[in-house]
C-alpha cells in the first residue's frame, strides 16, 4: 500500500476577510448585479492584453460574481464562463486572499493549481489577476484575464494588469464619491 505523506494545500485558500468585503461591497452597491462599466471594463482588458476572456470579479465566502465580463468569440463550441462561478473555481480566490498579482503563464506548471475546475470545464491554461484593493484597504476583488493557451504573461503582463487594476480602484472611488 502506497501513502501520500506530501503535504498538501486547499485547492481555495481560506479568506478570513469576507465579511468585511460583504460589508464593503454593500456600501458601495456592487457585487451581485452586472455593471455596464465593469463590463466596458472587462472589454478593454481583452484588447490590451489578447486574452479571449477577462472579467472583474467580486468574491463571496461561497462564489465569485462578475459585475463585469468580456468574452471573445473564439468559433469553437467551448465552454465560456457565465457570470456566477463557484468560489473552489479559478484562481481569483487566492489573489484576494494573498492581496497580491498573480501570473500563471501555463496553469498546468503549478501542482497547485492545475488541478482546479476550470481547467477541464473551461479549458484555462493561463492567468493573470490583480487584487482590487479600495481605500479602505479592503480587497473588493479582483480584475483577471485567462486564456485556453499557455501565455508568458512576464513583467509586462504583471505591470499592465496591476496598472489596469489601480485605474478600475480609481472608477469605483469616482462613483463612490458621485453618490
Amino acid at each position: 500500500m502506497i501513502y501520500d505523506s506530501a503535504p498538501h494545500h486547499p485547492l481555495t485558500p481560506v479568506d478570513p476577510e469576507v465579511p468585511l468585503r460583504m460589508r464593503r461591497l454593500a456600501d458601495l452597491g456592487l457585487g451581485d448585479q452586472p455593471v455596464p462599466e465593469f463590463d466596458e471594463f472587462a472589454r478593454r482588458l481583452t484588447e490590451v492584453t489578447g486574452a479571449p476572456y477577462a472579467m472583474v470579479n467580486f468574491i463571496s465566502a461561497d462564489r465569485q460574481y462578475f459585475a463585469g465580463l468580456h468574452t471573445v468569440s473564439r468559433g469553437d463550441d467551448a465552454a465560456t464562463p457565465g457570470r456566477v462561478m463557484d468560489r473552489d473555481h479559478g484562481y481569483c480566490p487566492h489573489v484576494v486572499v494573498r492581496r497580491k498579482a498573480l501570473v500563471l503563464d501555463d496553469v498546468c506548471d503549478y501542482p497547485r493549481f492545475a488541478g482546479n475546475p476550470v481547467v477541464d470545464e473551461i479549458g484555462i491554461r493561463s492567468y493573470l489577476g490583480a487584487p482590487l484593493i479600495d481605500r479602505t484597504g479592503t480587497t473588493l476583488g479582483t480584475i483577471c484575464v485567462v486564456d485556453v493557451e499557455p501565455r508568458p504573461w512576464g513583467r509586462p503582463g504583471l505591470e499592465t494588469i496591476k496598472s489596469m487594476a489601480a485605474e478600475l480602484i480609481d472608477q469605483i472611488h469616482r462613483r463612490e464619491d458621485g453618490r
